[in-house]
């Protein structure tokens, strides 16, 4: 059986930087050591910092009650009130926000002092959205399909910023930057998808058109590989969202010639060898 890895799958930059700093943390610092919600979406890295002592904060309320210890941003990064409601408290900060996010905040807070509002392609509910959003104000829109795009409250004339949540797909964005700009707007259009992630969407759909069957491997709650996973199910029918190996059904992949193996940017680099080398020796 021919077996093909992806070579954008894992983590990317952002990913690894963020936990990286947590385990650095473990070793250098004897205080109680937190994050601000998961460092990353993927139960099994989440799992191993849990048990080794580090706390996830889910909420606001939480981080309100804590007197000491060290607080690591996770690397979708958090509105400018996490931060606010730390410096009160006197936390000590770690922030793991992604480079590419933190631009972002960046964007979304000079547009809006530029008096143009801020309008998020991206899931609404996702931790990075959230973080984008807080940067920006109480007239700040999120939208994610065409539907949503025709309901936004737009004021005739008005001046609008455009970026997007860094792991959408980079076709999508297009296409609703184009329904947006239907309304001839003064828009300002900032392509804020990390270039990681188209790499790795355009690799994985590349790979997925070539072989029988398709394995994506990442947490359930990973926007990105939710994404890959989708890309690649249009490009072969037998593809499989895994996390990790014990997930993979053997009958799925034991009857074909060739099989290409992805995984999301939170995807450690050992679960994807793992899968790579068991299906390779085994099947």
């Amino acid at each position: 059986m021919e077996v093909v890895v992806a070579k954008s799958a894992g983590f990317c930059f952002g990913v690894k930087r963020a936990v990286d700093q947590v385990y650095e943390q473990l070793k250098r610092n004897d205080k109680p050591i937190y994050t601000y919600g998961p460092i990353i979406h993927n139960e099994e890295v989440v799992r191993d910092l849990e048990e080794k002592g580090v706390k996830v904060i889910k909420t606001e309320e939480e981080l309100r009650k804590l007197k000491d210890g060290v607080v690591v941003i996770r690397s979708h990064g958090v509105g400018r009130k996490v931060y606010e409601i730390l410096e009160e408290n006197g936390i000590e900060v770690i922030d793991a926000t992604c480079p590419y996010v933190r631009k972002i905040h960046k964007v979304a807070k000079e547009q809006n002092k530029d008096g143009r509002r801020l309008i998020i392609i991206g899931n609404e509910s996702h931790p990075e959205v959230e973080g984008i959003k807080g940067w920006g104000n109480a007239n700040t829109l999120v939208v994610e399909t065409p539907e949503q795009v025709e309901a936004l409250p737009l004021i005739e004339g008005e001046r609008l910023c455009i970026v997007s949540q860094t792991t959408f797909n980079y076709k999508k964005f297009q296409d609703l930057v184009e329904k947006i700009s239907e309304t001839r707007y003064d828009i300002l259009v900032l392509n804020t998808i990390c270039n990681a992630t188209q790499e790795r969407q355009v690799e994985a759909k590349r790979i997925a058109s070539e072989v029988d069957a398709m394995i994506v491997i990442g947490g359930k709650s990973s926007s990105n590989t939710q994404k890959l996973y989708e890309i690649c199910r249009r490009e072969c029918k037998n593809t499989y969202y895994i996390q990790t190996l014990g997930d993979l059904d053997p009958d799925c992949v034991n009857s074909v010639r060739s099989v290409g193996i992805t995984a999301g940017a939170s995807t450690p680099n050992h679960i994807i060898e793992e899968v790579h080398t068991n299906v390779r020796v085994k099947f």
